[in-house]
């Protein structure tokens, strides 16, 4: 619902009140109108944004560059025919809760099988992935 003060006179002049000091509709000419919900004009929508600690947005950071390289490094990993784009996921918490490094080193490589890259590059793929998860 919207609301807004529109002041309006019946034929009188509106000048201010001698005893208000200033000039402007006396209150009397003054009204509420309430707008039917049809009548709202489109408003720009607002966002609640949190504000993070210094620590918190270092360790946001860092867990975002981790991010952005492995999409990178998986981008390189299944390029993409042309005119097709098709996006291999591998979901960092998922490596982040499995316990002791070769139970992670094999889900990463059941997650990779597919890869049609050699052997070495997926191998260095898992070696860095593992050196940067440990970092979070």
């Amino acid at each position: 619902m919207e609301v807004g003060v529109a002041s309006y006179t019946s034929g009188r002049p509106m000048g201010g009140s001698p005893d208000r000091g200033r000039g402007g509709p006396p209150r009397s000419n003054l009204h509420v109108e309430f707008a039917q919900i049809g009548e709202v004009k489109e408003r720009k929508e607002k966002y609640l944004t949190a504000k993070y600690g210094a620590h918190q947005m270092s360790l946001i950071r860092k867990r975002l560059n981790v991010e952005m390289w492995m999409f990178d490094q998986l981008q390189s990993l299944y390029p993409a025919p042309e005119g097709k784009y098709e996006e291999k996921e591998l979901d960092l918490d998922e490596l982040l809760d499995v316990d002791g490094e070769l139970k992670k080193r094999k889900y990463l490589w059941d997650s990779l099988a597919d890869c049609k890259q050699s052997k070495d590059k997926v191998e260095k793929f898992i070696n860095e992935l593992l050196e940067r998860a440990t970092t979070l």
